[in-house]
């Protein structure tokens, strides 16, 4: 068991900001979340945390996985006084930060969330997580990998709700078997935010609404601004003049997340 404290986290506020769609919640208020193959028990008291792990693998996985080095609380002190909405916005939503996740897990789930909502992404998930990953052990299986998924039939994915997204999945897993994701991760990281974007939208089934999600939680591009029907609402009812973008340069993925809580749970 390892213990730490962190600000500007909030587990509960992270779980349920639509940018991951495989933890579960416990008996014990805390946690259980699967990544890079490996499962962790999370709980939290204020700023202090209790998690399943040894140091040394919190070091190596968890703490960047929790986004814990990039400057939050610096960002928060950083907004337009005058901006009353995205000030209430991030004190509502202030622990909630990016994860940094696993690229082919975020292209998968956001290939499914489309026209979709996070309770039945999550269940899509889970059923794909159950069907096709290693156990982990409490009830939790690891994220199948492209061979996992690659020439699995789409009507097997239709039966776990994913609709016309099916055929989608099934191309996406054929071309990213093998050492297809490693080369579009190069080629992704070799790319500025227009070329990413570019190849992201290259693929079946990928708009820029999605590109841009991919582009924010699997590869951490903190400019990226997914516009979904909740961001164009509140853009059109607080920003008719256009969002102040270049304020934020460099942490807009953190702002656009603050604006999507704070919507989704006060439709403020």
């Amino acid at each position: 068991m390892f213990e730490t404290t962190a600000t500007s986290l909030d587990l509960a506020q992270v779980a349920a900001s639509g940018q991951c769609f495989t933890w579960r919640p416990l008996a014990d208020g805390g946690w259980a979340i699967p990544a890079f193959g490996r499962r962790l028990h999370i709980r939290q008291a204020g700023t202090h945390f209790s998690l399943s792990c040894t140091l040394d693998e919190w070091e190596a996985v968890w703490r960047g996985y929790f986004d814990l080095d990039t400057d939050y609380d610096g960002l928060k002190a950083s907004i337009d006084p005058t901006d009353a909405y995205l000030c209430a916005a991030a004190r509502y939503g202030g622990g909630v930060r990016i994860l940094r996740q696993d690229l082919w897990e975020v292209m998968v789930s956001f290939l499914i969330s489309q026209n979709n909502n996070i309770t039945r992404i999550t269940r899509s998930i889970g059923g794909l997580c159950g069907a096709y990953g290693a156990p982990l052990g409490g009830g939790l299986s690891a994220f199948p990998s492209p061979d996992a998924l690659a020439g699995v039939p789409e009507a097997d994915f239709r039966a776990l709700g994913l609709g016309y997204r099916a055929g989608y999945l099934c191309a996406l897993a054929q071309e990213m078997r093998g050492g297809g994701l490693a080369a579009f991760r190069a080629a992704l990281d070799a790319a500025d935010d227009g070329g990413a974007r570019a190849l992201l939208t290259g693929l079946r089934g990928v708009g820029p609404k999605v590109a841009d999600c991919i582009l924010l939680f699997g590869l951490h591009r903190m400019d990226a601004f997914p516009l979904d029907t909740h961001i164009r609402k509140v853009l059109a009812a607080h920003y008719p003049g256009g969002f102040p973008t270049g304020r934020y340069a460099g942490m807009l993925g953190a702002v656009q997340q603050y604006i999507f809580y704070y919507d989704l749970k006060k439709g403020g």
